[in-house]
């Protein structure tokens, strides 16, 4: 029997298998798909190497990532500074503005508007101070509506890549999640500070040899004969019992606990006995879907390390120049870029894709002319869009020995950085319950 059966095996199922086994458990993941990593992997396609998505890895200096690699992994990717971040705006690029120095040099939007946004700023202290959530107010309800044209598009736009939603769903707290690094005080006014006078995006990067390198290196970390990954196995069913019971569509299997990463909201479908209230409230979780485009160009198009903001584009792009920071992604002399677009819900997707690939050409139409691969991806980023009314998951399940993992018990930060908060926070519930020691 096992002591611990992880249901799937994506980003937060490995890494969480990973710590248990470190722990001295015995473990069994289990997997639907017939490969392992979910939307953190990396695939050939004619030559190119893509990633299941572009992705930034942030707070490596000093966040959860860190952490879990330093305590848990005995192989460590290779990653690359990422650069700088840059806004294209009415037809200019000009990097975005990190800090008070920033702001004041950042002319894409009128002076007025910024000077407004930085008073707006320090009022978020009074706002807090009066007992008001910054979770459940909406940066479209703080910044008004007497914004120009310019700076509302820039607000919306950075509002659908932080949370997956629009400025009116974004709640303010996601605008200050924000690692202090030199305080651990949760004083609105360091906050504030922070975001005011940090240094930019010092600490995030890129994995060399894309996604699947982390993947691997988790793979390579798992101790021998205490890790056990079974693919094309979906699971259908867990049972409450002591010891629990999981069924698959091949097998039924025993142990003490089951942590499920996958979807939150579809556990009352493998699970009885979850209370209405309970099964009501994980189905208010709303995924985020987004689309990828990415394109192998003949010549290298984008020459800087970094990443792109397009809002002048429609829909909204993130443009990540993945052979920028690994030459091998691509062919000799070729580039591979990614072109990332947000999904509104229930989308006609065959024009959802045409559109966001003449988005690209509108912006930049010599792209054109040298594109030799052509490759799409829907994916889900996030199991949950932060917005003013999301209620996260908890880690622990109403039944004892079921526990939940991934980024919709998590709202701190995006992508990788989120499932390894998630994974540190089930790693906490575990030994208070008594899980681990």
């Amino acid at each position: 029997m096992n002591d611990v059966i992880v249901v799937g095996a994506g980003i937060s199922g490995l890494l969480s298998a990973l710590v248990l086994a470190k722990e001295g458990k015995r473990v069994l993941v289990l997997e639907k798909a017939g490969h392992v990593g979910g939307v953190c992997r990396s695939y050939n396609v004619d030559g190119y190497r893509v990633d299941t998505g572009p992705h930034v890895i942030t707070r490596t200096e000093y966040g959860p990532l860190k952490e879990l690699m330093d305590k848990y992994f005995d192989v460590v990717p290779n990653f690359v500074p990422h650069g700088g971040y840059y806004v294209r705006l009415n037809n200019r690029i000009k990097p975005f503005p990190w800090n008070l120095y920033g702001w004041f040099n950042f002319d894409l939007i009128p002076q007025i508007d910024r000077l407004y946004l930085i008073k707006t700023l320090f009022s978020i202290s009074y706002i807090s101070n009066s007992g008001e959530s910054l979770s459940r107010k909406s940066v479209g309800d703080l910044v008004g509506n007497g914004l120009s044209d310019s700076t509302m598009r820039f607000l919306n736009c950075m509002s659908y890549f932080m949370t997956g939603t629009s400025m009116n769903e974004t709640p303010v707290a996601r605008f200050l999640d924000s690692e202090h690094y030199k305080s651990l005080s949760k004083n609105p006014l360091d906050r504030i500070y922070n975001i005011l006078m940090k240094e930019g995006a010092f600490d995030h990067v890129y994995p060399k040899g894309g996604l699947q390198s982390l993947i691997t290196a988790i793979l390579s970390s798992l101790p021998k004969n205490r890790v056990k990954i079974k693919t094309n196995e979906e699971v259908v069913k867990i049972t409450d019992d002591t010891p629990k019971g999981v069924e698959t569509d091949k097998n039924e299997y025993k142990c003490n606990t089951v942590i499920y990463s996958g979807f939150a909201s579809d556990l009352p479908e493998l699970v009885d006995g979850l209370s209405d209230e309970y099964k009501r409230s994980l189905k208010k979780l709303h995924k985020t879907d987004a689309l990828t485009i990415w394109l192998g160009l003949n010549k290298k198009i984008f020459a800087r390390n970094g990443s792109e903001i397009w809002v002048d584009s429609d829909p909204y792009t993130w443009v990540v120049p993945a052979s920028n920071y690994d030459p091998l992604l691509a062919p000799t002399g070729k580039q591979l870029v990614g072109f990332a677009f947000r999904l509104p819900r229930d989308c006609n997707l065959k024009r959802e894709k045409k559109k966001a690939l003449q988005a690209i050409f509108n912006i930049m139409p010599e792209i054109e002319n040298h594109i030799e691969m052509r490759h799409y991806q829907v994916l889900i980023p996030e199991k949950a869009a932060w917005t003013i009314d999301t209620v996260f998951a908890d880690v622990k399940t109403p039944i004892d020995g079921i526990y939940l993992v991934g980024t919709d018990t998590e709202r701190r930060s995006m992508g990788i950085t989120r499932a390894s908060y998630s994974v540190l926070n089930l790693i906490s519930v575990l030994k208070k319950e008594g899980v681990l020691r």
